[in-house]
């Protein structure tokens, strides 16, 4: 089981924020659409029923849901939605992948470059940087009752429904897997009580840019906070390793 990065709960924690000012509802409702574009029936449409069962867990609304499938199947009217991929170099060497849910490419495209070349990163093509990330599942929960006995037997159980790796920072783990194991991780950690933080694919990093300077730190911090306020924006991923010693200042 690796050692969970402590960087990691920062993130937890914007997210959090995030879902409480309802961006999320607003991310899902994009996904949703996107999926619906290739068929409105979720029983033909594995990605449609992926995106719902994640809205789901999210505590979407049904009306909002079926609003996105509405627009996506073009029962109601809504302006094509797509993903997009954009890319940077941030303070410290540090590589941003971000992912962008649109239906107007040229304004997400304007706002993301402005964003990072205006605190100091550099735009970048996306081929670039991918190469050091992996496409892989990513379940974070928080653990509610079990005890570290019980949460060692859990962990075993979880290698056999696809875990790739553990790492654990008190209460919160998060499970790395395949691309098509996530979801059942994640079903196995809800039907034994665990509430669920996140959980679907995410660019994971190969490649790790150590941050050893807090300004450094700060600023990255900082890019990565006005992306993700952008309403264009879905997804946020570094390859930053933060030093431990810096987190007591970056949470502050």
């Amino acid at each position: 089981m690796s050692g969970h990065s402590k960087w990691h709960n920062i993130r937890v924690k914007k997210t959090a924020a995030d879902s409480a000012r309802g961006k999320i509802y607003t991310r899902h409702a994009k996904l949703i659409q996107i999926a619906a574009q290739r068929g409105g029936d979720a029983d033909m449409n594995p990605s449609l029923r992926t995106a719902i069962d994640n809205a789901k867990a999210d505590n979407v609304p049904n009306a909002n849901i079926e609003r996105a499938i509405k627009k996506g199947t073009g029962a109601l009217k809504g302006d094509q939605m797509e993903e997009v991929l954009y890319a940077g170099i941030a303070p410290g060497n540090v590589a941003v992948l971000v992912e962008c849910l649109t239906d107007n490419r040229n304004r997400t495209l304007s706002g993301v470059k402005m964003i990072l070349t205006k605190h100091g990163a550099v735009f970048a093509e996306s081929a670039s940087v991918l190469w050091m990330f992996q496409r892989k599942g990513v379940v974070t929960g928080k653990d509610t009752k079990h005890g570290t006995r019980e949460r060692n037997t859990l962990e075993l159980e979880l290698i056999d429904f696809g875990a790739e790796d553990l790492e654990e920072e008190g209460d919160v783990l998060t499970v790395t897997t395949g691309m098509a194991d996530w979801s059942q991780v994640r079903d196995f950690l809800k039907s034994n009580g665990w509430e669920i933080l996140s959980a679907g694919l995410k660019f994971v990093p190969v490649q790790k840019a150590t941050v050893k300077d807090l300004e450094t730190a700060r600023k990255l911090l900082h890019i990565i906070e006005l992306l993700e306020e952008d309403d264009d924006v879905s997804e946020v991923h570094t390859n930053a390793d933060i030093a431990e010693e810096l987190l007591p200042s970056l949470e502050a």
